[in-house]
Parts: structure tokens; C-alpha cells; sequence
């Protein structure tokens, strides 16, 4: 229960977080801690006679509570409602019914006797304008108020706003506006209401994890239980903002509001998203790890890395959607990332050619840690396959070091590969060597071979080649049944013990270089 209360926790910090991170203060909202009471001025450059000015200190003074003063703006009606009353629904149902901008309107005094700010649609299909109308004041000059008609109407519209008793019976400061023009009620709502969508989102998640466990049941691969597995917290995450979309409505939030809501909701999806592909990243590294590099153990130590690469870049797309969905420019952001991404690969451009050659050795796997292999002049035993450089244990003991980037680009001969083991040599016998006792060499050499048990019998090979400086020259080519050089060594020695046998029943011997000087006399 304790990784499904932090899910439901990440989803409200997330909305209430991003949400703040969109919101931008508008002229038109008042702040939390403004008096109730408080005389509104315009803002220095609008005239204070202007519709705007009329507009905005309406608005202002009715979401801040103080409705006496909002009444100021209201044409006198003689239906016996109290002015603060009607001004109090007059602002519930300009805010919640109809999107009024105060700074399309004109700033200053012209010619126009009357206004029209829109239309609110009732539900009955009848159409309430909302008017201003230029009347005179006992001072003598003219003011900008809320026709009489308009305020007639607004009874109609005030019956059809959404939760209607809650806004009759609710405290004065639950129902003023808050951030967006949304009511106070409404925001202390929103978490009741996520924590709602979250428990709906655990039920489905367990829901889907159930399914999905008895659709992997019935497969044959490990993998897709283990992904299925590691995938509940991110779907938990993506189903409570699927449950919470129905949900939002219920609150009827006005649309200023409701936007700032969806978009929180909409990095909220994102967020699940690249969980999701973080853990199946880890699934994938550790399949791998249990079956493609127990063949290839010099990628034990690079499948990690290469994980935590495809992490660092999932988490950097992610950012990028992120920030983009916040509504920042991202072009300019690339730009600047590409920028500083080409000095630092310039700067460390052997770095990143050594951490390439090390994985195209982990993935080609020329040679592995223990293998003996010849490397351009020098053979030896590879002791360890690092990130940067590849250690050898020469045949002296002394430690050589390549960097992978030029590791990658020799020939490797590893005769850690050879599924047997040649022998080849060249034996001379003297020139006194019949040509009887030759046959007999080579047919007894041959039949050596092929009755020893550790040599390959349909590749052995004894021939005459050549007659030397100073021997008759026989070639023996033969293939041990081993890859273990020290058991090879073994055999060799028996076989070449047999050869001598073989030559010493023929009657024949070894011949050694040797050189015969003939002195001519001058016959004084």
C-alpha cells in the first residue's frame, strides 16, 4: 500500500505543481489575501469612466467578496433583490457561464451608449445577452453599468449553474474566486477528487496486471511476466489520469481553470509513459544479461552501461516533451543543447571513441577475458575488457594496454576459437636413405598418427617434398583432438617419440646440415 499512496500522491503534486508552474496572474484575479472590502482602481492607463475600467472593477470586487461595492456597477432594479445578492450571482454566473476579457474592451470613453460582452446559452435554448449601458450618475458624469436587462436575466442563469445549493449554502469564502476564476470549493475539491481517480486507477491497474499475469502464464518466455511485473506502478499512474478525466467535469470548472487542470494531467500521462520505458529498460538489461551474454561474457559489463545510456536518453526526451507541453519554446533549447553536446563531443572525441570500440568488441566479441590470442607482433592471455582500454598478460608477464577505439580496428587471432589443434613440421632424413627405406618413413609415420587416439584420422599427411642442401625432406601435417595447449604439448611429444621410432626400424636416421669440401691438387 505504500508504493500506491506515493503514486496517488505523485499525481496531485504533479497537477498542483504543474498547474502552478502554467498558471500566469492575470489582471483580473484578485489575490487570496485581499480584503473583502477593498476598493479595486483600474490599472493607470485605462480610464476609470472606460467600459473596461467598469469590467474590471466588477470582477475584481465580486471575486474578492466584497458585493456591496460589485453592486455599484449593477443598473437599480426594483424586483425588491438586494444589490449585493444580485451582484453576487451576476459574478458566479459571468465567471462559470461565459469568458469575458476586460482588456478587448475600450479604455476609453467614446461615443457608444451600450455594450454588448456576449451570450450565455441556457439549457432551455434561450439566449441571455449580457449588455453594458452608459448612464448618467448624480455627479454628472456617465458610468458604465450591467443593464437592467441583463440582471433580469441572470436569475434564469443563475438556476441553471452546476452544484446551485452548494453555492447557497457553502461559507462566503469557499465561494469566492480563487486562481482561473474557479471557486474556492472547487480547488479543495481537486485533491478528493484525484484521490478518487487514483483508488479507481489501483483497482484497474490490479485489474489489468491480473489479465495480463494469465496472458503470460500461457507463453513460453520469462520476459513478458517480468515487464508485466515491473510495469503496475506506471499503470496505475496512466489509469488514474484515464479515471480522472470523466471525474473533472463533475466539478464544473470555468475553462481558464479546467486548461490549467488538463495540461498538469497531460505531463502526468507523459510521466507514466517514460516510467514504463525506464522499467522495461531494466527488463530488457536483465534478460539480456541471463541469456545473450553468457556466451559473450565481455558484455557483462557493458549491457549495465548501455542500459543506463538508453535511461539518460529516455529521461531527456521526456524532459524535452515535458518542458514542450508547458508550453516553453523547444527549438531554441535544442539548439543550445546541440550546441554544448558538439564541444563536449569534440572535446572528448577519444573518449567516446574508446567507450564505441568497447561496446563494438562486447557486441562482435572478437576475443573475451581469457582468451590467448596474437595481437599485430605480440601474443599473451586478455586479462580484463574495460570501458576505455583492453589489458593482455604477454607470454614475458608483462601487461600490454590498447584502447578499444584502436583495439577495434587490428587483427585479432584468437586461438581460443580453434576447435583443434595443427601440427605441422618438416623432418630430414640423410642422403643415405633408399628409397625402400623412404616408403617405409612415411607409411609407418601415417600409421602412427592414425592409431593414436588423440588425432584426427581423416586429415593425416606424410609426404616426400624436396631433397635439401642437405637432407631428403618429409612434411607431417596432422590435427590434435584438443584446444588445450598444454595437452597439446603432450601429444606432440608421444608422437614425435613414435616418428623417431619409425625412422630408427627403417633403417634410416636424421640428418643434420652438413657440408662436404672437395680440395682440387694442381699436380706440382
Amino acid at each position: 500500500m505504500r508504493t500506491q499512496s506515493t503514486t496517488a500522491a505523485v499525481v496531485t503534486a504533479l497537477v498542483i505543481g504543474a498547474g502552478a508552474a502554467r498558471a500566469q496572474p492575470t489582471p483580473s484575479e484578485p489575490t487570496a489575501t485581499a480584503p473583502a472590502t477593498a476598493a479595486v482602481t483600474a490599472p493607470p492607463t485605462v480610464d476609470p469612466a472606460s467600459p473596461r475600467a467598469a469590467v474590471e472593477r466588477f470582477l475584481h470586487q465580486a471575486r474578492a467578496g466584497a458585493f456591496e461595492r460589485a453592486a455599484e456597477q449593477l443598473e437599480p432594479t426594483q424586483d425588491g433583490t438586494r444589490p449585493a445578492e444580485r451582484a453576487r450571482r451576476l459574478g458566479l454566473v459571468l465567471d462559470r457561464m461565459i469568458s469575458i476579457e476586460p482588456e478587448r474592451l475600450p479604455a476609453e470613453v467614446d461615443g457608444r451608449e451600450s455594450i454588448e460582452l456576449g451570450v450565455i446559452r441556457l439549457d432551455s435554448g434561450v439566449a441571455v445577452p449580457i449588455r453594458l449601458v452608459r448612464r448618467p450618475s448624480t455627479s454628472g458624469e456617465a458610468r458604465w453599468l450591467f443593464s437592467r436587462d441583463t440582471l433580469g436575466a441572470v436569475d434564469d442563469a443563475y438556476e441553471a449553474l452546476p452544484h446551485r445549493a452548494l453555492l447557497e449554502h457553502l461559507p462566503d469564502v469557499l465561494v469566492r474566486a480563487g486562481p482561473r476564476g474557479a471557486l474556492w470549493y472547487q480547488w479543495l475539491l481537486l485533491s478528493p477528487l484525484l484521490v478518487l481517480a487514483w483508488g479507481i486507477g489501483w483497482l484497474a491497474s490490479r485489474v489489468v496486471r491480473a489479465l495480463l499475469k494469465r496472458i503470460t502464464r500461457r507463453t513460453s518466455a520469462v520476459w513478458d511476466e517480468q515487464l508485466a511485473q515491473r510495469l503496475g506502478a506506471p499503470l496505475t499512474l496512466g489509469l488514474t489520469v484515464a479515471a480522472s478525466r470523466p471525474l473533472l467535469p463533475w466539478l464544473a470548472l470555468p475553462p481558464a481553470a479546467e486548461s490549467l487542470v488538463a495540461a498538469p494531467l497531460e505531463i502526468v500521462v507523459l510521466v507514466a509513459i517514460f516510467w514504463g520505458l525506464l522499467r522495461a529498460v531494466d527488463v530488457v538489461v536483465a534478460r539480456l544479461l541471463q541469456t545473450w551474454a553468457t556466451s559473450r561474457p565481455g558484455s557483462r559489463a557493458l549491457l549495465p552501461l548501455a542500459g543506463r545510456i538508453a535511461k539518460a536518453l529516455l529521461v531527456g526526451i521526456g524532459a524535452i516533451a515535458v518542458v514542450s507541453s508547458l508550453g516553453y519554446p523547444i527549438a531554441s533549447i535544442l539548439a543550445g543543447l546541440g550546441i554544448g553536446g558538439l564541444a563536449v563531443a569534440l572535446a572528448a572525441q577519444k573518449t567516446f571513441e574508446n567507450l564505441f570500440g568497447a561496446f563494438a568488441v562486447g557486441i562482435d566479441q572478437p576475443l573475451r577475458e581469457g582468451d590467448f590470442v596474437a595481437i599485430d607482433d605480440f601474443v599473451g592471455t586478455v586479462e580484463s575488457i574495460g570501458l576505455r582500454s583492453t589489458r593482455i598478460r604477454t607470454l614475458d608477464r608483462t601487461l600490454i594496454t590498447i584502447p578499444n577505439g584502436q583495439l577495434a580496428e587490428k587483427r585479432i587471432e584468437s586461438f581460443a576459437e580453434r576447435d583443434r589443434i595443427r601440427l605441422f613440421l618438416k623432418v630430414g632424413l640423410v642422403y643415405e636413405t633408399t628409397s625402400e627405406q623412404m616408403r617405409q618413413v612415411l607409411d609407418g609415420i601415417i600409421a602412427a598418427l592414425k592409431a593414436h587416439p588423440d588425432i584426427w584420422p581423416d586429415n593425416v599427411i606424410a609426404r616426400f617434398v624436396g631433397f635439401g642442401e642437405s637432407s631428403l625432406d618429409v612434411e607431417v601435417m596432422a590435427w590434435f583432438k584438443t584446444t588445450d595447449f598444454d595437452r597439446f604439448c603432450v601429444i606432440r611429444t608421444e608422437v614425435l617419440l613414435q616418428m623417431m621410432t619409425v625412422v630408427e626400424t627403417a633403417g634410416s636416421s636424421f640428418a643434420f646440415p652438413t657440408r662436404t669440401v672437395h680440395l682440387a691438387s694442381t699436380g706440382a
